[in-house]
């Protein structure tokens, strides 16, 4: 297995660690659900340095992010983030990515940690059209790249002390080239939580200096180590999908509710570009919803959901027992038909019909 360069610090401090994407990761240190609340409440430290970053540069970068992704990246200025899906040619997803600009030459992905060699291998073999190649105009920097996530409503407080520049009142989704606790960093007012904060990206060499400053700065914050189990609850309570669950390369951004980051611009010819646009004009057979329980159960990944009468037409992709509802919540893929908000339908646990109402989404 893969360590990062926190690993040390995740041993030492308690961390229950188990592989997840070929590293040796963090799942919980105090429990679940006192992280998540703490992350809701105050402010946690998430170990993310398992994502990846390619960097796509030079005079054809935009015109290669145009095609492989489904948002349009001409909207984006320097500074800005963008959340977007990469199309695999098959009507599914290969991942759903952050774009980072930096110039108008100059860009960089985020990727999910178990799909960075498969993205790598996808925008190579694109980019050969464009006269693009490796080592020249594409990069994948993942293995040189640490990256924490600081989030909650008190971590920007927290990593404010760390720089000199104002950075507390970041627009959402933008970031800045600045310096952390003495160190270069990309600063990301981006996160996987939905209560706010940053992520920071750093190399792998300064790493301790920024772990060990931001400890100190955020003692008086109650600053706390997040593992990803709550991460999972966290994300899924904001209906934030997650790859290899709610979507992957069976699932098209149009059934995942995706459409909002699939644009259909004038003179930008993505990858399946006609068939989405297809799949939005005349509607998909399924579409994944959130649903809440109505009677009591947790609803796992790969549950069946049935209608009342039993008849099965989906199944859950992801489920958990918010933390901050106190009841059963999920996201699944259902029949059309059952898709509108309101819509009773049941998650087949244990082979019992247990009744959840389709609900709009995020749930907190």
């Amino acid at each position: 297995m893969k360590t990062t360069a926190f690993t040390k610090y995740h041993i030492a401090n308690g961390a229950r660690m188990a592989e997840f994407a070929g590293y040796n990761m963090p799942i919980e240190f105090s429990g679940i659900n006192d992280e998540h609340m703490t992350v809701r409440e105050k402010a946690g430290v998430f170990d993310v340095s398992h994502m990846g970053e390619i960097w796509v540069k030079g005079d054809k970068a935009l015109a290669l992010l145009q095609h492989i992704t489904s948002n349009d990246v001409a909207k984006l200025y320097d500074g800005k983030v963008q959340y977007s899906t990469m199309p695999n040619g098959r009507g599914g997803i290969v991942d759903d990515v952050l774009v980072y600009r930096f110039s108008p030459e100059k860009y960089m992905l985020c990727v999910n940690a178990a799909n960075v060699e498969k993205d790598w291998q996808h925008i190579c073999a694109e980019a050969r059209a464009f006269g693009m190649e490796p080592g020249r105009e594409l990069e994948n920097a993942s293995d040189n790249i640490a990256q924490l996530a600081v989030q909650g409503p008190l971590a920007m407080k927290i990593v404010q002390k760390l720089c000199d520049e104002p950075v507390e009142d970041m627009e959402y989704y933008t970031f800045k080239q600045t310096r952390v606790a003495g160190c270069d960093t990309i600063l990301s007012a981006t996160g996987y939580t939905g209560s706010g904060g940053c992520e920071i990206y750093m190399y792998n060499s300064d790493a301790d200096t920024i772990w060990e400053a931001l400890w100190k700065a955020g003692e008086e914050y109650g600053l706390k180590n997040i593992g990803l189990g709550a991460r999972d609850t966290l994300r899924l309570e904001k209906g934030f999908a997650l790859y290899g669950n709610d979507i992957d390369d069976t699932t098209s951004p149009i059934e995942a509710g995706l459409g909002w980051v699939t644009k259909f611009t004038e003179g930008k010819d993505f990858i399946d570009r006609d068939l989405l646009a297809r799949q939005k004009a005349e509607g998909v057979s399924r579409k994944l919803v959130g649903f809440k329980m109505i009677d009591r159960g947790v609803p796992r990944h790969g549950y069946k959901i049935a209608n009342l009468e039993g008849e099965e037409i989906g199944h859950v992709t992801s489920g958990t027992m918010s933390p901050m509802l106190h009841t059963g919540i999920g996201l699944g893929y259902v029949k059309s038909q059952y898709a509108a908000v309101g819509t009773v339908i049941a998650v087949v646990i244990r082979d019992r019909l247990i009744k959840a109402e389709v609900v709009k989404y995020p749930f907190v």
